[in-house]
């Protein structure tokens, strides 16, 4: 059986969802992604309304919709991040309070608390979403970084995430973080030391998302086969990348996404340089049976148009694993 095909509705919360569960059914897909901002789920409405999560569920299936996921990018990221104006710009007020540092980040892993609860009231089993880092700005080591700045950044994720996590384990939900530039995890030797700072426990892995592995030189592929029984959820995002010399690299040259001086950009699905055939060959032996949940960007395309072009580009890509050997016929026992 082929896995479902959703869509992630964050690049789409400008919409109500009625609105877009209707689009979202007319483009073929299986279901939607919610994300937690705009009207799309109300992690508070669906911890303190008996009837929110239902609701919720009703009006999907209205539209021959179902629900795998939730992500919580956004707040989640104020968890360990170094707080300042733009987080302003993504926070809930409840979150931002007076806009003192510290209170943001506990307040943020609080309302990561209620995702978790929030998750498990709606019947999905994975919260997907950013971490934030207190390390991010010394990616580039100059000033000098010592080894001991980066060893204190990971123990702050694992003291600021595990407290997160029992709540996680508490009500049986996983959270999933989209491995990221910005997040503790941005590339597989990273990824490593978040999964040990935690020391590996089941509650937390990764959304996988080729894309933002891709640009940055990582093996997309072996990342699915090192961290099998860390993927919690995919997510489906293609992105094309220069094949000569730019005036930008890989951190982007503080140029606005679609700018035609970047080294790379997202493109809407099959139309970037992602090795999907390989990602579906990678996650089939790892035996993955979860979503493949579009996340459709592209600076360069109207945003209807991708996000069906996407549906059908990523149900034609996936394929069911095998479940024999396809040379068994010439064998005697064949």
């Amino acid at each position: 059986m082929s896995r479902p095909v959703t869509l992630f509705t964050g690049q789409w919360a400008d919409l109500p969802l009625e609105v877009l569960a209707e689009k979202a059914a007319r483009w073929g897909y299986d279901g939607l992604e919610l994300a937690c901002w705009g009207d799309h789920f109300d992690v508070v409405q669906a911890t303190e309304d008996p009837h929110y999560c239902d609701e919720r569920r009703a009006l999907l299936e209205r539209h021959g919709l179902g629900v795998w996921a939730v992500s919580n990018h956004l707040v989640g990221q104020a968890v360990c991040d170094r707080i300042d104006a733009r987080h302003r710009e993504i926070l809930p007020d409840r979150v931002w309070g007076d806009g003192d540092a510290e209170g943001v980040r506990r307040r943020a892993a609080e309302e990561m608390k209620t995702t978790a609860r929030a998750a498990a009231r709606l019947g999905v089993s994975v919260v997907n979403g950013f971490t934030g880092s207190s390390i991010w700005h010394l990616l580039y080591g100059f000033p000098p970084v010592s080894e001991a700045m980066i060893d204190e950044g990971f123990r702050d994720f694992a003291d600021r995430w595990d407290p997160v996590l029992d709540v996680f384990d508490e009500v049986g939900v996983r959270f999933a973080l989209e491995v990221h530039p910005t997040e503790i995890a941005f590339d597989t030797a990273s990824a490593r030391r978040a999964i040990d700072a935690v020391g590996g426990r089941s509650a937390f892995g990764f959304n996988y998302d080729p894309s933002h592995l891709a640009y940055q030189g990582v093996d997309c592929t072996a990342f699915v086969m090192e961290f099998a029984e860390h993927v919690h959820h995919v997510h489906m995002k293609d992105v094309w990348w220069a094949d000569r010399p730019m005036p930008s690299g890989v951190f982007g040259g503080h140029l606005l996404f679609g700018h035609p001086d970047r080294y790379w950009d997202f493109r809407s699905l099959g139309r970037g340089r992602v090795p999907f055939e390989e990602v579906i060959r990678a996650l089939n032996r790892i035996g993955y049976t979860g979503p493949l949940s579009v996340e459709w960007e592209d600076a360069g395309m109207e945003r209807e148009h991708g996000a069906a072009e996407a549906c059908a580009y990523v149900r034609a890509l996936d394929f069911p694993p095998t479940d024999g050997a396809f040379d068994a016929a010439f064998s005697r026992d064949g």
